[in-house]
């Protein structure tokens, strides 16, 4: 029987039989090449035998003991290279993808205008920049194996591997705080939560040390993380699980918070906030992943990106402006829509897009525009981000107002199961119209 010690200067098993060949003479070890080119020999002829005849030849092998513990690692050497063992671990480790990205699209390509899904917007934006980028990875609960729990990440890891798409465990503050560490030491981590309403178990990490390692380092230490998933409203998941955050990372100094409502605004936005050197908080909507938007030519291309910062006019108007994010823009594009057909009333709705940098500048020259304001949200009517647009509208726009200005937030509640209760809680399109014909005293 062998015995197996450690050779400490190669840290590894060591079998003796390595010395049977290094540790003979020259002359042995011409003996030795000869017998192996013999056995090789002889092996190639007995291929063509029966199995009868190839029998003896094995009994010959068992009587000599010493000739097998030296043939059996030469023959390994000599044998084929296709024929070698697979590595061990190679049948866990996906294939990386490497087809350009522009040539993997089946639903995007660059010819003319093509509808697509917000999820399959984000997944492109991220299969690009994880192409375009070494250090960008992925890191959630159920990201890779499952494909994201809302198939945001389908095909992800097929393609660029397990070490950068890469499942966690169910502890938020645990994989958060990695994936900060990550970003401190130079990395891009985008870190997915399940839903936002999970975040609040990894708000130190997102809070006291992603955002404030930046200003706290004298501008040394740069945190270049995106945090992304579902907020907000969603249908039929109750008080934990709707809320929506916007306004909690919008008031972090550090934090960039951006809310897309479109195909063009996710892919765009995603892009941007990974590029982006501050930590930046990318708030999506579970009910528009399914829901598609016509993407134009331009955002079909891996370049596209949407400044942050920088807010969109849905539809022109001149009679009121309704400023809005997220799911809402929707129900504010519908109820305008309804203030033309019955009122013949002109509203301008603006995308926010991004919450945090603001762009006021839009606000405001739209307020001088139609002098009538409404802000819409599903947040919290209290402390809400549009509490923030009316100021700064107040500071900046009020000798244009012609009126006060007006909010449609959510209602004061947790968010109630029911679902007539439900849908009384959030801002719909009646509800939005409503407030416009008071407004403007229709």
């Amino acid at each position: 029987m062998l015995n197996f010690d450690i050779d400490p200067r190669r840290s590894r098993l060591r079998d003796p039989r390595d010395h049977l060949v290094s540790s003979t003479s020259r002359q042995q070890k011409k003996r030795t090449s000869t017998f192996f080119a013999t056995k090789q020999a002889e092996a190639a002829d007995e291929e063509d035998d029966d199995d009868d005849d190839a029998r003896p030849a094995a009994r010959s092998t068992r009587r000599n003991p010493e000739a097998a513990q030296i043939l059996r690692p030469a023959s390994r050497l000599l044998a084929p290279r296709s024929s070698l063992p697979a590595a061990r671990f190679s049948a866990f480790r996906p294939a990386v993808f490497t087809q350009p990205v522009a040539q993997r699209r089946s639903y995007a390509a660059p010819s003319g205008v093509k509808e697509v899904t917000v999820r399959d917007a984000l997944n492109e934006a991220l299969a690009e920049e994880l192409t375009s980028n070494e250090k960008v990875f992925i890191l959630g609960e159920e990201v890779a194996q499952y494909n994201g729990a809302y198939k945001v990440t389908k095909g992800l890891l097929d393609r660029f591997g397990d070490r950068r798409v890469i499942d966690t465990p169910i502890t938020e503050q645990g994989f958060c705080g990695l994936a900060v560490g990550a970003a401190l030491a130079g990395l891009h981590p985008v870190c997915e939560f399940m839903t936002f309403n999970f975040a609040m178990q990894a708000i130190d990490q997102i809070v006291n040390s992603a955002a404030k390692t930046h200003y706290m380092s004298g501008g040394i230490q740069p945190c270049n993380i995106t945090f992304r998933g579902p907020n907000g409203f969603a249908a039929g998941v109750a008080a934990q699980h709707s809320q929506d955050y916007a306004a909690w990372y919008g008031s972090i100094p550090g934090l960039k918070v951006v809310t897309p409502w479109s195909s063009e605004d996710a892919k765009g936005l995603l892009k941007a906030a990974i590029r982006d050197p501050n930590p930046v908080v990318v708030l999506e909507n579970e009910l528009l992943y399914g829901q598609s938007f016509p993407m134009s030519e331009a955002a079909q291309k891996d370049d596209f990106v949407i400044p942050l910062g920088k807010a969109k006019i849905e539809r022109p108007g001149k009679d009121v402006t309704i400023v809005t994010l997220s799911r809402s823009v929707g129900l504010s594009l519908q109820a305008a829509a309804q203030l033309k057909s019955k009122y013949g009333v002109e509203a301008e709705v603006i995308n926010l897009r991004s919450v945090k940098p603001l762009d006021v500048e839009a606000i405001v020259k739209s307020v001088k525009k139609t002098g009538h304001l409404i802000a819409v949200e599903s947040g919290f009517p209290m402390f809400g981000v549009s509490s923030e647009i009316l100021a700064l509208a107040m500071e900046y726009g009020f000798d244009y107002l012609q009126a006060p200005a007006i909010r449609v937030t959510g209602a004061e509640v947790p968010t109630p199961y029911a679902e007539k209760l439900e849908t009384m809680s959030f801002p719909q399109e009646d509800t939005i119209l409503s407030q416009a014909t008071k407004l403007l005293r229709l």
